[in-house]
């Protein structure tokens, strides 16, 4: 009986228990499920050129930031930095949704995507040549925002073109997953070239990284996209004004706009912060720099591939996700131990990411085709182009008072979003299903 049994138990094992499904088999079901956006050609093509671009993007902001702090040794410096690079996103992203709508976005981002790469190439030229001063960084990446506030807003809507509204959400969880896949290994990568080959490298690489992007672009079949909606035409502020009365009068919009504007502007400062944490109060060098973006990049990596396998950006998710990340951030203020800090940076990545992908997913899911480009716009400027407002912010609490109590207050500020959110969920009970759902466009929304 004992050596039947074995056999009935070996046999449970071979097929995955007594369901009698191979183990292998469900393997292979969870894997397509997860990974359900790359039986599409156009979108691989996309994702790969995405993930070697991104990860150069990575190795050159680790470099950026140690060379500033090596010209300057100021968090104020820094700061400024990032405010110019994100301070032309505050100005122009919502005018770059507008244009996501009326131009084909394969075109903007070909364009887009060059410029970025141009700006690479300069900026390691300055340092090669030993004549790079502050006030080059400073342009440069004024420059770099320039071109992101209309490469983002297009490139966030262009996601649906390519793998169709039912895998959207899938889609959006793996464009995370190869940013964090990059944010684990660019960081690493950076800090290893600076120690090696000096601090121009890293940016010559990060120039050479947008030519993959570019040929994936140039390599797409047209005729394969998905949901091309006509180019809205008419008054560009005209335009603006129709996907900003759309945003505010859709509840399930505008809740996930008000929860962004807090945790966008105060916590996802990270360019900023972590520089901060790993000189002054860890007091490690470039590699343990790399090291803190690489914990978090991990955390996140998990949670994107996990929210690619589920695939359901509920409302209650994204709740869960804002929470997890404001409580996490306030725990990083309170942290001193190296240790201690990478646990909440793993933990801080995977709850920014549940947020960010279900609230990516849900917008785009949720705006119709002709406002897609304004809508997700909304997103980028509070996500993104709020940055300076944040990060000038953060420089000056961290100098004149220090970087623990600088990083508590924005955990604080994140706070006071999320109580906002969740009021105004409870008042508007109406706002829509849990689950986000299409909602059709009037026509007038594409008239002259």
């Amino acid at each position: 009986m004992m050596r039947e049994q074995s056999r009935e138990q070996v046999g449970q094992q071979a097929t995955g228990g007594a369901g009698g499904v191979p183990a292998s088999s469900r393997l292979s079901r969870s894997l397509a499920r997860t990974f359900a956006s790359f039986s599409n050609r156009n979108y691989r093509l996309f994702w790969f050129g995405q993930l070697l671009s991104v990860t150069g993007t990575w190795v050159q902001r680790v470099a950026q930031a140690w060379l500033v702090l090596n010209l300057t040794d100021s968090s104020f410096a820094l700061g400024m930095v990032t405010t110019l690079q994100f301070l032309p996103m505050t100005l122009f992203s919502l005018f770059g949704g507008v244009f996501a709508d009326r131009l084909p976005k394969r075109q903007v981002l070909l364009v887009t995507q060059f410029v970025m790469g141009i700006q690479a190439l300069i900026l390691g030229l300055l340092i090669s040549w030993d004549v790079v001063e502050i006030w080059h960084i400073y342009i440069l990446a004024a420059v770099l925002g320039l071109a992101t506030a209309f490469d983002n807003p297009t490139r966030q809507a262009f996601v649906v073109e390519m793998v169709g509204p039912k895998n959207v959400p899938n889609a959006v969880a793996l464009n995370s997953s190869l940013f964090n896949t990059a944010r684990i290994v660019g960081p690493s990568i950076g800090g290893a070239m600076i120690a090696a080959f000096g601090i121009a490298v890293p940016f010559y690489a990060n120039a050479v990284s947008f030519v993959a992007v570019i040929v994936g672009l140039l390599m797409m079949r047209p005729e394969e996209f998905y949901d091309v909606p006509p180019p809205v035409r008419g008054p560009v502020l005209a335009r603006l004004r129709e996907g900003i009365a759309y945003s505010v009068r859709t509840p399930a919009v505008a809740l996930v706009l008000i929860l962004m504007a807090f945790l966008g502007t105060f916590g996802y400062q990270f360019t900023v912060i972590l520089p901060l944490i790993a000189r002054y109060v860890l007091d490690t060098g470039a590699l343990g720099f790399g090291g803190l973006l690489t914990a978090m990049g991990i955390g996140s990596l998990v949670a994107a591939l996990g929210v690619a396998y589920v695939s359901s950006p509920t409302e209650r998710l994204l709740l869960m996700g804002a929470g997890s990340f404001t409580v996490l951030l306030g725990l990083l203020a309170l942290s001193t131990s190296a240790p201690l800090t990478v646990g909440i940076l793993v933990l801080l990545g995977a709850g920014s990411i549940v947020f960010t992908a279900t609230a990516n997913s849900r917008l785009q899911i949720l705006a119709p085709g002709e406002l897609r480009g304004r809508v997700m716009s909304l997103y980028i400027f509070l996500f993104m182009g709020t940055a300076p407002v944040g990060s000038l912010s953060l420089g000056y609490l961290a100098e004149t008072l220090s970087v623990r109590i600088a990083v508590g207050i924005m955990a604080l500020l994140c706070a006071v979003g999320f109580v906002l959110g969740w009021l105004y969920r409870a008042r508007h009970p109406e706002h829509g299903p849990r689950t986000a759902t299409r909602r059709p466009v009037q026509e007038s929304s594409v008239s002259d």
